[in-house]
């Protein structure tokens, strides 16, 4: 077997079924398996991947044990020569693991192998390639402060282009089994955050390089998978204090200044911190891009444009002539892959986005980074 995508899931049943569906259709020519570790959701995750997903091994863990020993578990059941570990909030284009293993079976020293990745706005994401967080880039990064010199992220590489980096985001990870297994995966001392950084770095110590693919690129709904809470800070902050001591000696001022550093970050992204849902009550202009007969609520139907544009430009025109403000997207008349680079075209355009997914009769969108999604039913 070529592939094994490993899905660690918590509470996130929506998002899941759309990232599974657009797995599905990647894989399609790949001799490939699908795992999913839930972690104890208290949702209809594991019903729906039981209903709809028969030929994907599920494994229903009894509590929610973290982020780290979750894909641990998954990547032990794997039978592929490659693990992907991905998000539950993604979606991938039908041409993206074609891609990566193209890419992946021509470099012998592969550690790790990420893509590009938009949030649901279509914008960019930074941390789809980072540096080593040092002291000096990582107090930068927690004061607002990004410098060229000491960044924390890898700005040697273009965004579109493909180059060697040091830090994958654990959204979307391309190993070889036996390499995961060589540097024994995931640290199970990070319960979430953190571990993508730390396993980059294991890879890099163990004499492979890290890829990245920009010429690749999927979305991330961003804060879907782990609610941006509380929780969520103590977490990440926990997760810095981790890896410094695992990784980096320093002496009693370096250790002070690192954990007044990390404490700092806790307070103001405490003091920033914004959950809110998006609530749309009034939806006007919408835009629906795709078969006009959809099963929907009759109601909701008279709210709807129906056009079947498949061109940027035409699609760009109409939505400027009739002041559009949010665009849904049809799987069944426009492809993943097509739909993510439609989302990435428009990202400046100050738009909201959703995705109706074959044989689903829901929506589902982000629009922002760090904010919850919002999902729609159709009927």
């Amino acid at each position: 077997m070529k592939l094994s995508v490993v899905i660690v899931n918590y509470n996130v049943q929506h998002f899941l079924e759309l990232c599974l569906r657009s797995v599905d259709k990647a894989a399609e020519n790949i001799a490939s398996e699908i795992i999913v570790v839930d972690n104890a959701s208290s949702d209809n995750s594991c019903a729906m991947v039981k209903q709809h997903f028969p030929q994907v091994k599920l494994l229903e863990n009894k509590d929610n044990l973290g982020f780290s020993k979750a894909n641990n578990i998954g990547v032990s059941q794997a039978k592929g020569t490659y693990v992907l570990i991905l998000n539950p909030d993604t979606v991938v284009g039908e041409t993206t693991f074609d891609e990566i293993l193209s890419f992946a079976e021509d470099k012998k020293d592969l550690g790790a192998l990420g893509v590009q990745l938009v949030d649901g706005t279509g914008a960019y994401l930074p941390e789809s390639k980072r540096e080593i967080p040092s002291f000096k880039s990582s107090l930068l990064k927690m004061l607002g402060v990004d410098s060229n010199k000491n960044s924390y992220y890898a700005k040697h590489v273009n965004q579109n282009e493909a180059g060697t980096v040091s830090v994958l985001v654990g959204a979307f990870m391309l190993m070889k089994k036996n390499v995961y297994e060589e540097v024994q995966g995931f640290d199970e001392d990070y319960f979430m955050y953190g571990e993508d950084i730390d396993l980059s770095y294991k890879l890099l110590k163990s004499g492979y390089q890290n890829y990245y693919l920009g010429t690749s690129k999927i979305i991330h709904f961003k804060g879907e998978s782990t609610r941006k809470d509380v929780r969520y800070l103590k977490h990440f902050h926990g997760a810095m204090e981790i890896f410094y001591k695992k990784h980096f000696k320093s002496n009693f001022f370096q250790n002070t200044l690192i954990k007044i550093g990390i404490k700092l970050w806790f307070l103001v992204k405490y003091i920033k911190l914004s959950d809110a849902a998006i609530i749309i009550n009034e939806r006007e202009n919408v835009l629906y891009v795709g078969e006009k007969n959809i099963a929907i609520d009759a109601q909701m139907r008279r709210n709807l444009n129906f056009v079947k544009f498949n061109s940027f430009h035409k699609l760009e025109r109409y939505i400027q002539k009739k002041n559009v403000n949010e665009v849904w997207f049809d799987e069944s008349f426009l492809s993943y892959s097509f739909i993510i680079e439609l989302i990435s075209y428009f990202k400046n355009k100050n738009l909201i986005y959703k995705i109706h997914s074959e044989n689903t009769n829901f929506v589902i969108g982000s629009n922002s980074s760090d904010g919850r999604g919002e999902i729609i039913d159709l009927v």
